[in-house]
């Protein structure tokens, strides 16, 4: 073999294995992202949970007259700011695991579908 030829399967070997480990990397990465957004959002959840149950109580404190209506709005403030906080994480975990479908190699490129015409004559042959 020539020690031209041999460069270049060295180069071609490095190469993929560079592609291999950078893929490896992008998947790990993607899954830990989604298992960090998974346990972050266990306390945000009880956050809007806890925050609901002060809205009811205090909602329902001023309904029977017994607060005034500022009682109610601190609850609600605090609630919209947990749901952000909630929605927030979902937009984030959502994107994690498109990434990490992109990283397994799967994507919604729709450049790359065949066309009609290709499903077609590929039927017939």
């Amino acid at each position: 073999m020539s020690d031209e030829r041999l460069d270049w399967l060295c180069t071609t070997v490095a190469t993929y294995r560079q592609t291999v480990l950078t893929a490896f990397q992008q998947v790990e990465d993607a899954m830990a992202a989604e298992w960090i957004l998974q346990e972050e959002s266990m306390p945000v959840d009880q956050s809007v949970k806890s925050a609901q149950r002060s809205l009811d109580l205090s909602t329902a404190q001023y309904k029977a007259g017994t607060a005034d209506y500022l009682t109610v709005i601190t609850p609600q403030t605090t609630l919209l700011s947990a749901q952000r906080t909630q929605l927030d994480l979902l937009t984030n975990r959502l994107t994690a695991s498109v990434q990490l479908l992109v990283s397994l190699g799967g994507g919604w490129d729709v450049s790359r579908l065949p066309s009609t015409h290709d499903v077609k004559t590929a039927s017939i042959k």
